[in-house]
This record gives structure tokens, sequence and C-alpha cells, in this order.
């Protein structure tokens, strides 16, 4: 168990480095978070990176990451394709 959470957190921190290289943050606001399902929906602008204008979108998350976040909160945010799934890599409250 122990190795399954250094490598998951390894993961989050080598894809935050990535993202904070070269991917541009996007502005939203969450409107849900699913714990049970690591699910948050986010009322977004245009994420650049994935060719997609403004709308409300629903992202996987990795465990952890909505810590201290709460519907309603405006967030930077980068999100991108993780095994095929629309996915927030790397998110900050505003």
């Amino acid at each position: 168990m122990k190795l399954i959470y250094a490598l998951t957190l390894g993961l989050m921190t080598a894809t935050a480095a990535l993202a904070q290289e070269g991917m541009p943050q996007s502005q939203g606001t969450i409107t849900k978070i699913d714990t049970k399902w690591k699910k948050v929906t986010i009322d977004h602008g245009p994420l650049e990176n994935l060719d997609m204008p403004a709308m409300k979108m629903v992202f996987g998350y990795a465990d952890g990451m909505m810590d201290g976040l709460t519907e309603g909160t405006k967030v930077l945010f980068v999100a991108g394709r993780v095994n095929g799934k629309l996915t927030v890599t790397e998110i900050t409250a505003e």
C-alpha cells in the first residue's frame, strides 16, 4: 500500500511539474465535487491545450487534489487526457 501511495504521489508531482512548464492554466469555478467517484465539475474558460471552448465539464482527479476546495471556489487549473480520460492535473484556489 505504501508503494502505491508513493507512486501516486510521484506521478502527481511529475504531472504538476510538467503542467507548470508548458501547459496553460484555465480559470473556472467548481460547481460540484463527487468524492466517491473522484469527479469534479468545473464551469471553466477555454482549455487551450485541449482546444475546447468555455463550458461546464466533469473531470477526474487524483486523491488529495480537492482537499481544501469546495463548491463555489474559483480556481486556476490544468486539465489533460490521462489514460484517455479528461483529468485535472493541477488545481489551486484563486
